[in-house]
């Protein structure tokens, strides 16, 4: 496989080319970062793996953009988890949130190891967000929550609204690092190149690339001993692979005492005496960190 050199060997995304083939992608694997974003709420299992889905495809897709800002991943419907989001900032920062009913989800996971997003989402829709920054419009394209995966989502989103053929591939889970169980995941993620004059056909190439991309396990996605580079030529040595250079990412938070005394500021002043509690500060809770901000009325007025 010719690879450029790699220094990240974790929390990162990267693009990929098949050798001579028109087929592309993006492999991303998530360690630290997702870890940070599954466990600044008490999530149940199955809550944290559609949510750790959610920050994966996340960055597959939005390191595609060209431009600065943000790709934002969302589900929401009529079942335990009625919300998810992920959101993915072009500087490589990923945050993520979902909001769920416990009781609903501990009746949704009997009978099964692990109940997927059509189970614990229930009817609904799957939304992509394209952010440019505060002087463009916002792109959305939605489409129906169809399939037990995010991914499945995803694929059905593709071939609606990008009329891209698409195939992707989502994995989450804890896996022993050297320091114990932690939250992993990863994603792959690989598209056909239309065909043209110069490239002609490129349908038989792009079965081709599906059934070796079949092939690839969950666990492979998030095993900690197993580079993207070894992953990736497992998959697709027939023809060589190339990776191009990764971009890594972190879990963050966009909250602040500035913007949170924004949002409060927005509230009528009656509202906001409302809002004072015992100890006299108004607190409000980051749906994103958990971070509790208490503030007095004055520093607000």
């Amino acid at each position: 496989m010719r690879a450029v050199t790699q220094t990240l060997t974790d929390d990162l995304v990267a693009p990929f080319q098949i050798e001579a083939q028109p087929v592309r992608g993006r492999i991303v694997r998530l360690g630290p970062a997702v870890e940070e974003v599954l466990t600044r709420h008490a999530y149940p299992e199955a809550v944290a793996n559609l949510l750790g889905e959610a920050c994966a495809l996340a960055a597959l897709v939005g390191a595609s953009l060209k431009f600065e800002g943000r790709l934002i991943v969302q589900a929401q419907g009529d079942g335990p988890v009625t919300y998810v989001v992920a959101d993915y900032d072009t500087s490589g920062a990923l945050r993520g949130y979902c909001r769920f009913d416990a009781e609903r989800v501990a009746e949704a996971g009997k009978g099964f190891i692990r109940p997927g997003a059509g189970s614990l989402l229930g009817q609904g829709v799957f939304i992509m967000t394209v952010d440019q920054g505060p002087d463009m419009d916002r792109y959305q394209g939605v489409t129906p929550i169809e399939g037990e995966t995010l991914a499945l989502c995803a694929e059905t989103y593709f071939a609606q609204s990008e009329q891209t053929p698409t195939r992707v591939r989502l994995a989450v889970g804890q896996a022993d690092d050297g320091s114990g169980p932690r939250w992993r995941a990863g994603g792959l993620l690989i598209q056909n190149i239309a065909e043209d004059v110069t490239r002609g056909p490129t349908e038989e190439a792009w079965n081709t690339a599906q059934a070796f991309f079949e092939t690839v396990g969950e666990d492979e996605l998030i095993d900690p001993t197993l580079t993207s580079e070894t992953l990736l030529w497992r998959l697709f040595h027939e023809d060589g692979v190339r990776l191009f250079p990764a971009k890594a990412l972190t879990g963050f938070c966009r909250c602040s005492r500035e913007k949170i005394v924004g949002m409060l500021q927005s509230f009528p002043p009656e509202e906001r005496a409302e809002m004072v509690e015992a100890d006299g500060q108004i607190h409000v809770t980051c749906e994103y960190c958990s971070r509790v901000y208490a503030l007095a009325p004055e520093a607000v007025d």
